[in-house]
């Protein structure tokens, strides 16, 4: 039984991997925050509106480059931050497969109802982080024009992403330290 005990169990969490982990931790909130302010309060259409209640002297072209001064500040760093994420992301790929870490594979009936759902979550947020990084790079490079609408729709998806995910990683958390996985949070604050 021991030789066949899931490699999540038996994982240390070197400090370059708690390092990757927690860079990941400090930047995803950065990006929901300011694509959410973009996508919402300090939306362009509602920022010229604002503007507009308050001053009748500014054309509509004038009005619209205030609101793009405003936020470019905010967009300067969502996408500093991005590609600090990007980089964090291919450097935790690279690091899994140097490793030979692995997740539970959760398309494997066999597995426990409890190692899928950590399968899960890790597939869906390798695939979450993915998708978000290549879309945000095309809507950065102005690649593939013809599809910028919707590369952009799915890049906004991230609104809803995001949240989906910190939920599902904090259920995680919980029951691994409800479980036999007790202490994995101090382990991924402090080490092994």
């Amino acid at each position: 039984m021991k030789g066949t005990e899931n490699i999540m169990t038996q994982r240390k969490f070197t400090f370059f991997h708690r390092l990757l982990h927690w860079i990941m931790v400090i930047v995803m909130p950065v990006l929901f925050i300011t694509g959410f302010l973009r996508m919402y309060w300090m939306n362009k259409n509602n920022m010229i509106a604002k503007i507009e209640s308050k001053t009748a002297l500014l054309s509509k072209e004038q009005m619209s480059d205030i609101a793009k001064s405003i936020r470019a500040p905010m967009w300067q760093w969502h996408e500093l931050f991005a590609h600090v994420m990007i980089f964090a992301f291919l450097a935790r790929i690279a690091y899994m497969l140097i490793k030979g870490i692995r997740f539970p594979n959760p398309f494997k009936s066999v597995q426990p109802l409890k190692e899928r759902l950590q399968g899960f979550t890790y597939v869906y947020f390798y695939s979450f982080v993915f998708v978000s990084a290549i879309t945000g790079v095309c809507i950065e490079k102005g690649f593939f024009p013809l599809w910028k609408h919707t590369i952009e729709s799915v890049h906004k998806w991230g609104i809803y992403w995001f949240p989906i995910f910190i939920l599902l990683h904090l259920a995680g958390i919980l029951i691994a330290e409800h479980s036999n996985k007790k202490g994995i949070s101090s382990k991924m604050i402090g080490g092994d």
